[in-house]
């Protein structure tokens, strides 16, 4: 019996390829080649999740209380820890019943909150470079994405001054990321209260993406965007256990600020998920209380990393500005090259896997991504193949 050809919708023909997967498949066949792969590609911590966490993990899993569906919200238990860690970190008061969303995974929340807040054709501002699912949630919702160029000679930040009037008075949301991938910038509080004034001037919803605020270098901690006065008016913050704690495959994560914001991304997640598995919010619990007794080991693997990729670029000819916090290094590429050449040379002349920039979007062009997430002799390896490799 024949069937009839099956046909992907519009929204689905319109994506291009998922960045990452398509890093994988270029990743795969040098592996078939029989190459010796280094990947600095995906920002995925090689270093395993604490014990402590895995521990708790245990225990609860084996509770038959948690084997039923978990709430919407989360387990108040849960919205609790991240209150008391955010009045500990950021000196940010929370309200864990109204103010503390749990997510699974912060890229499940940024992909969902346009779903609650964009009509088809309204605006939604977009950092590019950026990562790829604040464009993509926008466009699932109908949502026009206008991008915001983030450009060396403005910091990698968002030039607010540069937004069209007709624009923000069109847009109903903004994606902004700090400490920012791919970039690794920071923004301070300084540009926070600009933001904050710019959102309320022209109703604005602010999303900011805050999932590597706890992997910083050189004891310079980044602000929470919520420690400025006004931002609970305008906007949430997303956060996420992955990178913090090594939880990347968990999915566990929270946005918290602005209640009618909350509210309206938890009508989206009740009729889209059931929520996180109550075993892994209480592991997550005993993440959150660990203070900075898990981050800062981390933290130094990484800074120690840093400080041997860095420098080691820079002595090839490399232009690449230190980073002071995330877990990435953004590299301008070498005259001759576009971002997808560069990578490509790389992976066929040293066996190293890289993100081109453009992947993160158009302004993106021009660089490429490596990622701090693999051991200090391979990154030491890696200089050296690149010096072999020749640029």
């Amino acid at each position: 019996m024949a069937g009839f050809p099956i046909e992907f919708s519009g929204r689905i023909k319109a994506l291009p390829p998922y960045l990452f997967a398509a890093i994988d498949e270029m990743k795969q066949k040098a592996i078939a080649r029989g190459v010796d792969i280094i990947n600095l590609g995906i920002g995925d911590p090689d270093l395993p999740t604490p014990a402590p966490i895995i521990e708790r993990l245990k225990q609860a899993a084996a509770d038959p209380k948690n084997h039923q569906y978990p709430s919407y919200e989360g387990l108040l238990s849960f919205r609790q820890a991240v209150a008391a860690w955010y009045k500990r970190r950021f000196g940010v008061t929370l309200d864990p019943a109204s103010e503390v969303l749990t997510l699974i995974g912060s890229k499940e929340g940024i992909g969902h909150v346009p779903l609650a807040f964009v009509d088809p054709g309204d605006l939604v501002l977009i950092p590019s470079p950026g990562y790829p699912v604040y464009p993509v949630g926008a466009s699932f919702a109908g949502g026009v994405p206008h991008i915001m160029p983030l450009l060396k000679k403005n910091g990698f930040l968002p030039d607010l001054n540069a937004i069209p009037q007709d624009v923000a008075r069109r847009a109903k949301l903004m994606f902004v990321n700090s400490p920012n991938n791919p970039t690794s910038v920071v923004a301070d509080k300084d540009f926070f209260k600009r933001l904050v004034a710019f959102a309320l001037e022209h109703r604005i919803i602010v999303c900011h993406d805050a999932a590597y605020s706890e992997i910083f270098y050189d004891g310079r901690r980044p602000p929470s965007f919520l420690e400025v006065e006004g931002a609970r008016d305008v906007g949430i913050e997303f956060h996420s256990l992955s990178k913090t704690f090594n939880m990347t495959g968990w999915r566990i994560g929270f946005a918290v600020g602005n209640k009618q914001v909350l509210a309206g991304l938890v009508k989206v997640k009740s009729q889209l998920d059931s929520g996180v598995f109550q075993a892994v919010q209480e592991a997550g619990i005993i993440a959150l209380q660990s203070d900075d007794q898990l981050t800062e080991g981390l933290r130094k693997v990484y800074q120690e990393r840093r400080d041997v990729l860095v420098p080691g670029l820079k002595q090839l000819g490399l232009e690449v500005d230190l980073p002071r916090a995330a877990f990435y290094v953004w590299i301008a590429t070498p005259k001759g090259y576009t971002s997808t050449s560069f990578t490509a040379h790389l992976l066929e002349k040293a066996g190293i896997v890289t993100t081109p920039g453009n992947g993160f979007g158009e302004a993106g062009e021009g660089y490429i991504r490596m990622t701090l997430t693999t051991s200090k002799e391979r990154l030491v390896e890696a200089v050296e193949r690149i010096r072999n490799a020749g640029l």
